[in-house]
C-alpha cells in the first residue's frame, strides 16, 4: 500500500508551504528544499507531480493494498536531494534522519521519531524511472518558466552540448580485467560449492591469490627500461612468458569452474538463488574467456584487438573509452551525455549517448525538445554537431540553426555565419559550458550506479534535481532582492501612509 502523501497531519508537524530557511544561509539545501516547496505549494503542479507519480511508480503493484509503503512524495524528495547535493545513500540516510527542515520537507513533526534505513533509501528511490523523470522534468521546466514569467509564446533559444558522465571503474587492462573476471568466478563458485556441501573450492581464498600473484608478475615485467636492442628482446620475452604462465593458470582455474558448475547443475540446483548464482557465474565465465583470448592475442600473437571487440569494465560493461582531445584528459571512461539548456539556464531535455557521436543526436536533441517546448526557435551547437544532413533538417526544424560549419566555407555559408542574428547566438553558446559544470558539481561528474538502467535513472534525476535547484535559486533571489528594497525603504521619512 502506497499514497503520494498523508492528507492527516499530526501533532508537531509543519505544513510545507510553511516551512521557513534561514535567509542568510549560503549551502545548497534550502534552495533545492525551496524549489520542492515551490512545486507543492503550486496546486495545479502538485497534482500533475503526484498524478505521474502515482501512476508510473510500480504501475502493475495495487498501492491501495498491502503493507504500507514510503510515501510517493518522499521518494521523489529523496531522490532529489540525494542527486542535488552529489551524496551517496550513507549520507542521504543521515540527512532524512537528523536534519530538521529535510524532515520536514518530508512531513515528520517534532514528536515523530520516524527513521529511514540505508536499504530502505535505496530501493524506493530506484523505482524512479528515466521516463517517469522526464515527464516530471517537463513540468519542472513550465513552472520555471513560471517563476521568470515568461510570457506566452516567447521564443526559447537553445544551447546544445554534449559531456561525459564516468562510470565508477578503474582504468582497464587485458590482465587486471581477466583479474576482476577470474576473481569473481573463483569467489562464487566456492559459495555455490558451500551452499550444495561441496568441497571442490575450498581453496578459493588462495586460488584468488594465486592469480594474483602472477597478474602482478605480469605487471611488473612491462616496467623496464632497456636501452639495447638485445636487452628489449629478452624483456619482450619475459613479458610474453608472465603473460602465458598468468593465461595458463587462469585457463586451469576456469576449466575447473565449468566442470564443477556442470556437476552441480546434474545434481540438481533447486533454490531461485543457485539459479541467479548460476547464471552470474556463467556470465563471468564469458568475461574470463574473452579476456585470455584477447590478452593471447594481443601479447603473445601481436594482433591488433579492434575497438569494438573491447570491454572496459565487467562490472559496467556499458562504459565507453572516449577521447575527446581536452588538454590534460586523454581518455574518459563513461558515456557521453547531451543536454539542450534554453536562455533561462532550466535543462529542456537531456539524452543518454550510448554508442553514439555528436553528429548523430543533433536532430533527435531538437525535435524531442521542440515535443515538449513548441517555443523552441533558436538552437546553437558547436562544429562538432555538423553534417550536410544536419545542416538541412535543422534548417527546417527551427527558425535559425546555429551549428558551425567545419572546414572553408562557401559564400552562402560565410554570409550566413556572419549575420548578426548567427553571431549573436554564437557567442552566448559558450554559456551552456555553465550548466554542464552545474550538473557535474551536483552529481553528474561519475555514475555511482549499477548497469546501463541505473545510469540512465541517474542522469534524469540530476536534471530534474538540477532544474528544481533553479527554481529555488531563483525565488531565493528574488526574496533577498524583495527584504533589501523592504530595508532601503523602511527608515525613510514620509508624510504619507502606504495603503495596506
Amino acid at each position: 500500500m502506497r499514497v503520494i502523501q498523508n492528507e492527516q497531519m499530526q501533532i508537531g508537524e509543519v505544513d510545507i508551504s510553511q516551512i521557513k530557511f534561514d535567509p542568510r544561509s549560503r549551502d545548497d539545501i534550502p534552495k533545492i528544499l525551496k524549489g520542492l516547496q515551490y512545486l507543492y505549494v503550486n496546486l495545479d503542479l502538485r497534482e500533475k507531480i503526484f498524478e505521474l507519480l502515482e501512476r508510473e511508480i510500480a504501475p502493475k503493484v495495487d498501492k491501495r493494498n498491502g503493507r504500507p509503503g514510503m510515501e510517493l512524495w518522499k521518494i521523489l524528495v529523496c531522490g532529489v536531494l540525494r542527486l542535488d547535493l552529489n551524496e551517496d545513500y550513507d549520507r542521504l540516510c543521515e540527512l532524512v534522519n537528523h536534519h530538521n527542515t529535510i524532515r520536514e520537507m518530508l512531513g515528520h513533526g517534532t514528536f515523530n521519531e520516524e527513521t529511514y534505513h540505508f536499504q530502505t533509501l535505496k530501493d524506493n528511490v530506484g523505482l524512479l524511472t528515466p521516463e517517469l523523470l522526464d515527464k516530471i522534468n517537463e513540468i519542472v521546466v513550465q513552472a520555471g518558466h513560471g517563476v521568470v514569467k515568461k510570457k506566452e509564446g516567447e521564443a526559447l533559444l537553445g544551447r546544445c552540448d554534449s559531456f561525459v558522465v564516468e562510470t565508477n571503474v578503474h582504468y582497464p587492462t587485458d590482465i587486471n580485467l581477466l583479474y576482476d573476471a577470474m576473481r569473481k568466478l573463483i569467489t562464487l563458485i566456492a559459495d555455490l560449492c558451500d551452499r550444495n556441501g561441496a568441497s571442490d573450492w575450498r581453496q578459493s581464498a588462495y586460488n584468488v591469490r594465486h592469480v594474483k600473484r602472477l597478474m602482478r608478475a605480469a605487471q611488473n615485467k612491462k616496467r623496464g627500461k632497456a636501452q639495447s636492442t638485445e636487452r628489449q628482446e629478452e624483456r619482450e620475452a619475459l613479458i610474453a612468458q608472465a603473460h602465458q604462465d598468468y593465461l595458463e593458470v587462469a585457463g586451469k582455474y576456469l576449466d575447473k569452474a565449468r566442470e564443477t558448475l556442470a556437476r552441480l547443475a546434474q545434481q540438481g540446483l533447486n533454490s531461485s538463488w543457485d539459479i541467479v548464482m548460476k547464471l552470474q557465474i556463467e556470465g563471468f565465465m564469458g568475461h574470463a574467456a574473452r579476456q585470455i583470448d584477447q590478452t593471447r592475442r594481443r601479447v603473445i600473437l601481436r594482433e591488433v584487438i579492434p575497438h569494438e571487440q573491447k570491454v572496459f569494465s565487467i562490472f559496467e560493461p556499458h562504459t565507453e573509452w572516449i577521447s575527446k582531445g581536452k588538454a590534460g584528459v586523454p581518455v574518459e571512461l563513461g558515456i557521453k551525455v547531451c543536454i539542450l539548456e534554453d536562455q533561462y539556464q532550466f535543462v529542456l531535455h537531456h539524452q543518454v549517448m550510448q554508442q553514439q557521436t555528436d553528429e548523430q543526436v543533433a536532430v533527435s536533441m531538437v525535435r524531442q525538445a521542440k515535443k515538449r517546448h513548441p517555443d523552441l526557435t533558436v538552437c546553437s551547437f558547436d562544429k562538432g554537431f555538423h553534417s550536410t544532413e544536419n545542416q538541412s533538417t535543422l534548417g527546417e526544424e527551427l527558425e535559425l540553426a546555429v551549428l558551425p560549419r567545419k572546414g572553408k566555407l562557401s559564400q552562402q555559408a560565410q554570409a550566413l555565419e556572419q549575420s548578426p542574428a548567427f553571431t549573436r547566438a554564437r557567442r552566448k553558446h559558450s554559456a551552456v559550458e555553465s550548466a554542464i559544470n552545474a550538473l557535474e558539481v551536483h552529481g553528474l561528474d561519475m555514475c555511482p550506479d549499477h548497469g546501463i538502467g541505473g545510469f540512465k535513472r541517474y542522469v534524469a534525476l540530476a536534471v530534474v534535481a538540477r532544474n528544481i535547484h533553479r527554481i529555488g535559486a531563483i525565488l531565493w533571489q528574488q526574496e533577498q532582492e524583495r527584504a533589501k528594497r523592504k530595508r532601503k525603504y523602511s527608515d525613510r521619512d514620509t508624510t504619507y501612509k502606504i495603503a495596506a
